[in-house]
């Protein structure tokens, strides 16, 4: 038996050596192939963390783990190129990331004949990538905000971020004790894993005393020593939620951990934040903070990134209060879901900032960085109608007088589309339905949604009918309070962004053929003043359609009225309700604002409207806004806002 057990022994040790020899072998063999071959992609499907037990802690901590060190590698390395895709997000079914892949693999297409290789492991994902790496950036499991610290610091310095977890199966033991061996470049805590932020004393490695929050303080250490040296790029910050996730993942849809967000904004070395804007009660996450200090803290993040950005470049501040988890009265909170939107974007406009808006329910992006680099044409045209089409159409009479003939003019505002995220996940069910083009629909999405997701926007123009047109989504090119651009900013006491705003938005409209803005959410900021209205008219010349304005407005040769509804029922209701609406309303122009509503179901209220009210027709926006423009320029009263 002893002979038998040491034979046994021998030979498990040369099948231990041999095995070890071939991972060496493969991954040496891969290892070489991507430096031989940069045009390689990797790709890793990180669905097996959809199938895990949501009341399990140690598998809910394996998931954040997993997809944050997988986010931040790939913001790294898709910095310059596309080389590593990751499979992930699944809505109504469907898996959205395979879908976009598969159609640039086919033939003639970005991605076609490109070669891959499949990773089936995370360590033997980030071994193959271990020289594309500096190392990473460890942060404490026990202070929230470090991991939204090491995201930012990880862009900066080249890492990936990993959680300190000395249990045996961890990330940490698998990635740094083991494996590949990665080296720790940054601590987010101490050598020994105790905290190094204590919300007391000194800020360690700053000058700056302790804000009194063990939330705040990591924060302010990344604004002393990225921000306020100039490491970090002001044009970019990204509001995701931090690992106070895991208290309670099935808030909302699971995916809105919105770490699969993380790797464009890693890749553009952007600052990362969880901040609520309220300055009159605690944070919901930290109640026991002195009112006002995430807003003071938020400010000074914005105030540093408006001075990287020289006051002359907006920051394009991607997510989206996460309102399930934190600051709303969901969370504990004084404040509606809407109040909290909107007191946050009122906060970054007065610091020339807008945000791509990842809100829940679809807020989920992957590959952003890998998207990034999708070969757009240099512009997207579209068509604005002449006065001879509207007099061949019936719409004008050869005096040039809009020809009404008992006609109501309607317009359906077709949002909200001024997240990449929601974009890229409502591709498939909605844009992809088979009703659509069958009627004149105003699609509004934001053009500088080409960031993170160009080949959405690409596709959406080379399948459009000629039923489709696109106007800007709410408020331009990015989603802010246009009003807090404008002086006196109370908020933030800098100058005029009006500028600025201008600016940023030109070339995305001359690119994609825009020139109507098609909704402009005022919020609680103020209305547009004068100046306000030149700047628009300076991008979109064809129309706004703002909330604080007079009903009908002509400012210059700019189209302007005042937003209506928004209708979401059930078809028969919303055809009942808009036939309500536009029965009150005293002009013949109605513009009313739906969400992520399919072509079907437009079609349906088109259908149930005929039967009750004939006389409304649903026209396309050229159609709409210049017939709009003429019948205010025939029309003194309603031109000059005095017209109720």
């Amino acid at each position: 038996m002893y002979l038998y057990f040491n034979h046994m022994r021998k030979l498990n040790r040369f099948f231990v050596v041999a095995e070890m020899l071939f991972i060496a072998g493969f991954l040496l063999v891969t290892v070489s192939c991507r430096r031989e071959r940069p045009d390689v992609i990797g790709v890793f499907d990180l669905k097996y963390t959809l199938g895990y037990d949501f009341k399990d802690n140690q598998q809910i901590l394996s998931l954040w783990d997993d997809i944050h060190a997988v986010a931040t590698l790939q913001g790294v390395v898709n910095r310059e190129a596309p080389r590593l895709f990751v499979n992930y997000v699944v809505q109504s079914g469907i898996e959205i990331d395979s879908y976009w892949w598969n159609k640039y693999r086919q033939t003639g297409e970005w991605l076609c004949g490109r070669d891959t290789i499949v990773y089936n492991d995370i360590v033997e994902l980030v071994g193959s990538f271990k020289h594309d790496i500096d190392g990473v950036v460890l942060y404490d499991a026990d202070i929230a905000a470090t991991s939204n610290v090491a995201s930012a610091v990880a862009g900066i310095e080249n890492l990936i971020a990993i959680r300190y977890d000395e249990s045996p199966n961890s990330l940490y033991s698998r990635l740094i004790l083991s494996g590949p061996k990665l080296k720790v470049k940054v601590r987010l805590l101490n050598e020994d894993g105790s905290s190094m932020f204590t919300g007391q004393g000194t800020i360690p490695g700053t000058e700056r005393e302790s804000t009194g929050s063990l939330k705040n303080d990591p924060y302010i250490w990344f604004i002393e020593r990225y921000m306020k040296t100039n490491r970090c790029n002001g044009e970019f910050g990204a509001y995701y939620i931090d690992q106070k996730w895991r208290d309670k993942p099935t808030a909302t849809v699971i995916n809105h951990h919105t770490l699969t967000n993380h790797d464009f904004f890693v890749s553009q070395k952007a600052f990362f934040f969880d901040l609520s804007p309220w300055g009159d009660e605690p944070a919901t996450d930290d109640p026991t903070q002195s009112v006002g200090i995430d807003l003071a803290t938020l400010k000074e993040f914005l105030s540093e990134a408006y001075r990287l950005n020289g006051g002359e470049k907006m920051c394009h501040i991607g997510g989206f209060p996460a309102w399930a988890f934190k600051y709303t009265e969901r969370a504990g909170g004084n404040h509606g879901d809407v109040a909290t939107e909107w007191e946050f974007s009122r906060v970054i406009s007065a610091y020339n900032a807008f945000k791509d808006a990842d809100a829940i329910g679809y807020g989920a992006l992957a590959n952003a960085s890998f998207w990034q680099h999708f070969p757009l044409e240099e512009t997207y045209g579209q068509k604005w109608v002449t006065h001879q089409e509207l007099k061949e159409r019936g719409y004008l009479t050869e005096n040039g007088e809009v020809d009404f003939k008992n006609r109501q003019f309607m317009i359906f505002y077709v949002g909200d589309y001024d997240a990449s995220s929601w974009i890229t996940q409502c591709t498939p069910t909605i844009w992809d339905h088979p009703d659509r083009g069958k009627l004149p629909l105003m699609w509004s999405i934001s053009p500088v949604l080409e960031r993170r997701a160009p080949m959405v926007m690409h596709n959406f123009r080379k399948t459009a009918t000629s039923n489709d047109y696109f106007v800007a989504a709410d408020n331009g090119a990015g989603y802010l309070m246009p009003g807090m651009l404008q002086e006196p900013r109370d908020i933030s006491g800098l100058p005029c962004g009006l500028d600025a705003w201008a600016n940023h938005c030109k070339p995305f409209y001359e690119k994609w053929g825009i020139t109507i803005t098609g909704f402009v959410i005022d919020g609680h900021a103020p209305a547009l003043s004068q100046k306000g209205l030149d700047c628009y008219a300076s991008f979109s010349p064809n129309g706004i359609v703002p909330q604080k304005v007079p009903l009908t407005l002509l400012h210059g040769e700019m189209p302007v009225l005042r937003s209506d509804e928004d209708i979401q029922q059930h078809p028969q209701e919303a055809a009942q309700r808009i036939a309500q609406r536009v029965a009150d309303r005293p002009l013949p122009f109605h513009w009313f604002r739906n969400i992520l509503k399919t072509p079907g179901w437009y079609l349906e209220v088109m259908d149930e409207l005929e039967k009750i009210d004939p006389n409304i027709e649903l026209l396309d926006a050229p159609t709409f806004f210049e017939l709009y423009r003429i019948w205010l320029q025939q029309n003194p009263d309603a031109a000059n806002g005095s017209w109720e």
